[in-house]
């Protein structure tokens, strides 16, 4: 995939948070198991469903909970290439954006 094609998709992602797709951002996996389960349901879609991977990992525009977590501390985000490095989401994403799959 090519900077503008990531740009593009980026774009398309933010236009859905704004456009008020509703995620399941509860309950937050507080456990490597419930981490893998959710994981388990992002298998089941393919690499085109795209809204509901976002649906099913929490995607939001801004930092989330009390502690404002965000893409940019998380282990799974390509600083330099604005990337969600997680296998079962690969996506391009914003700093300041935030999803439950969150790890540090």
């Amino acid at each position: 995939m090519s900077d503008s094609d990531d740009d593009a998709l980026r774009d398309r992602i933010g236009r859905l948070m704004a456009n008020g797709l509703e995620t399941k951002t509860e309950p937050f996996p507080e456990t490597n198991i419930e981490f893998e389960q959710v994981l388990v349901e992002l298998r089941e879609f393919g690499p085109d469903d795209l809204e509901e991977k976002m649906v099913i990992s929490g995607f939001v525009d801004k930092p989330y909970g009390e502690d404002e977590q965000r893409c940019l501390e998380c282990m799974y985000y390509l600083v330099h290439r604005k990337w969600c490095d997680l296998p079962e989401l690969a996506v391009p994403v914003e700093a300041e954006w935030w999803c439950r799959l969150w790890r540090i």
